[in-house]
């Protein structure tokens, strides 16, 4: 006669989940006061009810849309005055290029009859259709390279730090200790404090971008790395230490062979998110398509902004495609 084991489905809300719940609901209320999460909700809710035409206005929805409202048309054409080209030679445009003229009626003080006079002034422009999508185009390029360059830095030094981290291959408890504490130090500067730093020291320019996001990317590298060691499965390892290998070659024959698509996708993700960041640390004078997106908003050109915004938006579309063939490639 066989006897019945006696089971029963877990519940959800014992006595431990109500308590955590209470606790994190209670949490949340705290802090959401502090950082007024019901004024935030009472604006957005204005703002909605204003563009569905149930309430007469909102403040966020008029500044918002106000601002959104001037990223079209995006601008895609250059204009630049003659004069200020040097060496110009009219017979040598560039392609699609051309010359304008505009006349325009200024107010001058003649000297000789101390009058204010009206005069015509001919500004000659010069004209190009696609120009500033290409100065885009030239400023996204050099974002990627400073991404590309970021990520490699951040590879050369997390990689190491990972090793050294990792308890299945490195037994001694200090140097673990230290090498999770130089990874926890490089992720806890944000990439635009280290390029503010950075910027006094190397200048603005691309060299500060580099390193900033290099260093940050590479405290993150050095944890996931770490951890990935660490989770690897022990006994292709254990294996190869009882036939007496050393640590680095049951690194490079019994680990890597499994953490490699891992290492891979935090690699892609680095230099995805390294792109995206290079965009911001141009803020602060780092290089990269920043440093002309905080111009155009310094000088209200909406247009541009647009296009910037654009260009931004297909690159990392594009990426993330691309970082998805890979990633299945390597599965």
């Amino acid at each position: 006669m066989s006897t019945a084991v006696p089971w029963r489905f877990p519940s959800l809300l014992n006595a431990r989940a109500v308590a955590l719940l209470a606790a994190t609901l209670l949490l949340l209320w705290y802090t959401g006061q502090r950082v007024e999460i019901g004024r935030m909700l009472t604006l957005s809710g204005e703002a909605v009810l204003a563009q569905a035409g149930m309430a007469e206005r909102s403040q966020v929805a008029d500044g918002l849309g106000s601002t959104l409202a001037q990223l079209v048309p995006i601008q895609l054409s250059s204009r630049r005055e003659v004069s200020r080209i040097e060496g110009f030679d009219p017979d040598r445009l560039p392609p699609f290029a051309r010359v304008e003229t505009v006349e325009t009626r200024v107010t001058e003080l003649n000297p000789e009859t101390l009058r204010r006079e009206e005069r015509t002034v001919r500004t000659a422009w010069l004209v190009e259709p696609f120009g500033y999508a290409v100065h885009v185009a030239a400023k996204m390029l050099e974002t990627l390279e400073i991404a590309l360059w970021g990520s490699v830095i951040a590879v050369l030094i997390g990689l190491p730090l990972a090793m050294l981290g990792a308890r299945n291959i490195t037994p001694h408890p200090a140097l673990r200790a230290g090498s999770r504490a130089v990874s926890a130090f490089l992720r806890a500067i944000p990439e635009l404090i280290a390029a503010l730093f950075l910027v006094i020291a190397f200048g603005f320019g691309p060299i500060a971008g580099v390193l900033a996001l290099g260093l940050h990317s590479a405290g993150f590298l050095g944890k996931f790395y770490a951890d990935d060691i660490e989770d690897a499965d022990a006994r292709p390892q254990q294996a190869l230490a009882a036939m007496g290998a050393g640590r680095l070659t049951i690194w490079g024959n019994a680990i890597l062979p499994q953490v490699l698509p891992q290492h891979i996708a935090c690699t892609l993700y680095t230099f995805d998110r390294n792109v995206r960041m290079g965009s911001v640390i141009g803020l602060v004078g780092a290089g990269g398509i920043g440093q002309e997106l905080k111009g155009r908003f310094d000088m209200y050109e909406y247009g541009h902004v647009g296009t910037i915004l654009i260009a931004i938006f297909l690159v990392i579309l594009t990426l993330d495609l691309v970082a998805s063939r890979a990633r299945r490639a390597w599965r």
